[in-house]
């Protein structure tokens, strides 16, 4: 009997991003002494573009956020200057796409503001926004901008529903009501036509958000499943469609897994694990093109350590040692010119996103100013309904107000009770009065 010896080998798929590594970046290009929030909301707490770094912070009497630009890097004063106007803690702030000074930021207050930056970055405390946005009747814990189309902007808040701002008029224009409890995440596709959500209801819905039909409500089976240990909590994907990467980073631990998506057999491949002993609270994720391509980086992580109050850039790069563009790994993508106006896409057009090739960098002056609307109306109905009735009062001064003038009717009321009161004692003895009177005798 003649025994063969096996040898096995693992068959590695041919890829350009098997060998892709995670870089920290050096202390002194970290941005250090930040009061992260120690809010347990199910969210980043912060948002990056090309030219600046915004953090959601600690503080007291309000919701807060620092807003650093990206060459400003070391350590932060403990006064440095805030946009501060929320009344209640912030849970989300985002970029605009088009318009790299303009932020949205959402608060327990209920509300959703608009915001913009100087030039530079803040020398004050910033107090006004551009816009506030009231519709919600419950907190607000999500903001999307529309990537294709300026100055369309998504809100999910606790009320279970999604709002669509026209910025351009400072009003709602759509309520999306089809959920049963709180939205955990709201994503885009690649024009903007279809909106996915995740629920806390468990399930995930494929919506037309011009009409608000649900198009899918959950899905068939998996093409494929994925065991990740425990340990890891909640995990937040992120997912790269120029190089069809997908990165896994759980909330709690200091890990970033990565992996390929392919249209065939296995569609998932794992490549390889970023490891850090230090805990994320969250991950601000750079725009494609604020990379350093002459670094060979396809992705930048900034990395929030709460303990440390640190805020951390992790590069992903592909190890190649020619200096010259790397093409195959920088295809066109997804840029900062609007393909559509709000009035067309609320029209019912869709158009793919304009690209930009990464080769020529990016030039930071923009084209783009944000208008903000003169707003007169005191009442937001969309679908029929009055946003606005059932709304909570959003500041201090606000509910002394309403305090006042419930008060007031209270005192009128009771003015009125006692005026009807002496009328019915007057009536009662009139009427004493007629019983015992000669005639009735």
């Amino acid at each position: 009997m003649t025994v063969t010896k096996m040898s096995w080998r693992p068959q590695y798929r041919s890829s350009k991003f098997r060998n892709v590594y995670g870089k920290v970046a050096n202390r002194e290009h970290c941005f250090d002494g930040i009061p992260i929030t120690k809010n347990v909301h199910d969210n980043h707490f912060c948002a990056v573009n090309a030219r600046f770094l915004a953090i959601v912070t600690e503080s007291a009497g309000g919701g807060s956020f620092l807003v650093i630009p990206l060459e400003q890097t070391g350590r932060i004063e403990p006064n440095y200057p805030k946009v501060c106007g929320h009344q209640g803690n912030v849970l989300d702030i985002k970029w605009n796409p088009f318009i790299d000074n303009i932020i949205a930021s959402c608060s327990e207050d209920t509300s959703v503001r608009i915001w913009e930056i100087p030039e530079g970055g803040l020398k004050r405390n910033m107090t006004e926004a551009l816009l506030e946005l009231h519709g919600h009747s419950r907190r607000v814990g999500l903001v999307e901008w529309h990537p294709t189309t300026n100055n369309i902007l998504f809100s999910a808040g606790y009320d279970y529903k999604v709002l669509i701002w026209n910025l351009d008029v400072g009003e709602p224009v759509k309520m999306i009501d089809c959920h049963t409890d709180v939205i955990l995440c709201m994503s885009f596709n690649t024009d903007g036509s279809l909106l996915t959500t995740t629920c806390k209801d468990k399930k995930l819905r494929v919506i037309e958000p011009r009409s608000g039909r649900v198009l899918q409500e959950d899905l068939s089976m998996p093409l494929i499943e994925e065991e990740i240990d425990g340990l890891s909590g909640l995990l937040f994907p992120f997912y790269d469609a120029d190089t069809h990467m997908l990165y896994l980073a759980g909330k709690g631990d200091g890990n970033i897994r990565y992996y390929e998506i392919s249209t065939e057999k296995p569609y998932l491949s794992y490549l390889m694990e970023f490891r850090s002993p230090a805990p994320q609270k969250g991950l601000g994720v750079m725009p494609k093109h604020g990379l350093d391509v002459s670094a060979c980086e396809v992705f930048r992580f900034y990395k929030l350590v709460t303990l440390k109050g640190l805020i951390e850039p992790i590069s992903m790069i592909v190890p190649r040692r020619s200096d010259s563009y790397q093409e195959d790994i920088y295809p066109m993508t997804p840029g900062t010119e609007p393909a559509l106006t709000p009035d067309e896409w609320l029209g019912g057009i869709n158009r793919d996103p304009v690209l930009m090739s990464l080769k020529e960098g990016y030039k930071k002056s923009s084209k783009m100013v944000f208008k903000a609307p003169i707003k007169e109306k005191k009442s937001v109905v969309v679908n029929g309904i009055d946003l606005l009735e059932n709304v909570p009062p959003r500041t201090e001064n606000e509910l002394l107000r309403m305090f006042f003038r419930q008060q007031d009717e209270i005192r009128r009321l009771k003015e009125e009770l006692s005026q009807k009161d002496i009328r019915i004692r007057q009536l009662q003895l009139e009427l004493k009065n007629l019983r015992n009177s000669p005639k009735n005798c």
